[in-house]
């Protein structure tokens, strides 16, 4: 597979899969476990702020002067976020991969920002993005590490995409968020890194959670293999 060409997925209407009961069971599952988690976010998240860890001697980070680009990346999160929810409207395939890689990859992070916990970088700028720190709590929150959940969201986001040009502009964004973050130094270098090489087995996990069991396209692979 092709980074920009995604492997197939089906293209069932709304009201197609709708008819399909396991198709209902993981909508509400997806769509109970998603509210869940945003609900605990602001515990968790306040929790994890007292936590005490090393601060890394990032190279990179030593090579650039902070600056604070929050409404760079609070644009291209969201713009990219107001894509995916477009192509969403008309494809129940993207909406459940979402939620569903939405999920694990937050349960992930949960468990390795608990797992290595750091002391925020050197110079760090707070990030100014106000959706997002809707579910952090009162306090701003900066020991959510390891790893970058702007750049594991986002990258979902473009894995989620099935289009060409929203892959491309969606994979663009995420290089960008990467590097703006560290910029800020809101994010060790290894955070970065690390929320793209956790996203991706991830999202391959929640992809089959999510459309096993309605989702066309596997009986086609399943008829294509027996040919």
């Amino acid at each position: 597979m092709r980074i920009l060409s995604p492997d197939p997925t089906g293209d069932l209407a709304w009201q197609v899969a709708w008819q399909q009961p396991i198709f209902r069971i993981k909508f509400f599952v997806g769509l109970a476990s998603t509210m869940a988690l945003l609900f605990t976010f602001p515990v968790f998240f306040q929790t994890i702020e007292r936590h005490q860890g090393p601060v890394l001697n990032d190279w990179l980070l030593n090579q650039l002067p902070p600056q604070d680009v929050s409404l760079g990346i609070f644009l291209i999160i969201w713009a990219t976020a107001l894509l995916l929810i477009v192509r969403a409207r008309r494809s129940p395939a993207i909406f459940m991969m979402f939620t569903y890689g939405y999920i694990i990859v937050s349960l992930s992070r949960m468990l390795s920002i608990n797992l290595v916990p750091l002391n925020p970088p050197a110079g760090l700028i707070p990030l100014i993005d106000p959706i997002s720190n809707a579910f952090y709590g009162k306090t701003y929150i900066t020991k959510d590490l390891f790893y970058s959940g702007h750049t594991s969201s986002i990258f979902l986001m473009f894995l989620c995409l099935r289009r060409w040009w929203d892959r491309l502009l969606a994979l663009i964004g995420s290089l960008l968020v990467g590097s703006l973050l560290l910029v800020q130094h809101v994010h060790y270098t290894v955070d970065v890194l690390g929320a793209f090489a956790f996203t991706y087995p991830l999202y391959w996990l929640g992809k089959r959670l999510a459309l096993s069991g309605w989702n066309r396209v596997e009986k086609n692979e399943e008829e294509r293999s027996v040919l």
